[in-house]
This record gives C-alpha cells, sequence and structure tokens, in this order.
C-alpha cells in the first residue's frame, strides 16, 4: 500500500467515524470466512457496515482524538462494526459474539467517548431508533383512539336507547 493508498484509507475511516452512531471494536481470529460473510450479512440487514481495518491507520484515522484508551482498542486482528444507529451494531455484534467463541467484543468508540466491553453490552439492551419511534407512535396515537371512542359512546347509547323504544312501541 503506498502513501497515497494510505491518505485515502484514513480519509475513509475518518468519515466512518465520524457518521457512525457509535463504532463497536471486536477481535475475529479464527473466524472462517463463512462465518464473517454471515456476520456482514447481519449487520447489513440493519443498516450496518464490518470493516476490518489495519490497526495503524486506524489510529492515524482518529487522530488521538479519543486518548490512549482509544488507541489501546486497535491491538491484534481487529475489525470495527458502525451504523448510523448507535445500537444495531452494539447488538448485532454482542449477540454473534455470545453465539461464536472465536468472536469477541473488545470495545467501542461513541464520539469522543471510550466504551469498554460492558458499556457495549448495555448499549447493546437498549431499544433500536426504530423501536423507539413505533413506540412514540404508539403513544401519540393511544390517545386518540381513546378519545374517538369516548366520543363515540354518548352517541351509540343514544342510538341503542331509541332502537329499545322503538321496538318496545313496535310491541
Amino acid at each position: 500500500m503506498d502513501r497515497a493508498q494510505k491518505q485515502e484509507a484514513i480519509e475513509t475511516l475518518k468519515g466512518d467515524f465520524a457518521g457512525a452512531g457509535a463504532v463497536v471494536v471486536t477481535h475475529y481470529m479464527g473466524l472462517t470466512v463463512a462465518e464473517m460473510t454471515d456476520l456482514r450479512l447481519r449487520l447489513r440487514e440493519q443498516g450496518a457496515q464490518l470493516k476490518v481495518v489495519k490497526n495503524t491507520l486506524a489510529t492515524k484515522a482518529l487522530d488521538g482524538s479519543v486518548g490512549e484508551a482509544g488507541d489501546a482498542l486497535f491491538k491484534g486482528p481487529v475489525a470495527i462494526a458502525f451504523a448510523p444507529d448507535p445500537v444495531s451494531a452494539a447488538k448485532i455484534t454482542t449477540q454473534y459474539a455470545k453465539e461464536n467463541d472465536k468472536f469477541s467484543v473488545i470495545g467501542g468508540l461513541m464520539g469522543q467517548q471510550v466504551l469498554d466491553k460492558t458499556a457495549v453490552s448495555s448499549l447493546a439492551t437498549l431499544p433500536s431508533l426504530d423501536q423507539l419511534r413505533a413506540k412514540l407512535i404508539g403513544l401519540v396515537q393511544t390517545p386518540a383512539t381513546k378519545i374517538a371512542g369516548v366520543l363515540q359512546a354518548p352517541g351509540g347509547a343514544v342510538a341503542r336507547v331509541i332502537s329499545a323504544y322503538a321496538e318496545k312501541n313496535a310491541a
């Protein structure tokens, strides 16, 4: 890799770090190609990506913005998982690490903050952005349906009373 390619790779990584809600740093030593492909497909379904990165290029892309603790994450065979949604990459990588012993979550980055393994696990337990949106829409719609039910109830009661009088008079 010549100097221009390295600079291009660093700029690409800077863009990935900047556009990600959270970056999950993982070790993948011993995974087969099929297992890596499976993980990539799971991430892609949720709008996330997995990239195998060179440690020196990743630390240069971070440019010391996360300090020594962030740079310490990039040791050994490292792959990063990231998505615009801070939760999706953490959920999938944590789940995959439980299923496969060769794959492990080392930590993560969220903006300028360095996350350890337990923080990434905690992040994975949060609902995703789509789930939060669905809950919010449900909360907004619930009062409207209750109001509609309350407003329709008196009209239905009046209609039943009139129907009862009509049946009484007809008999």
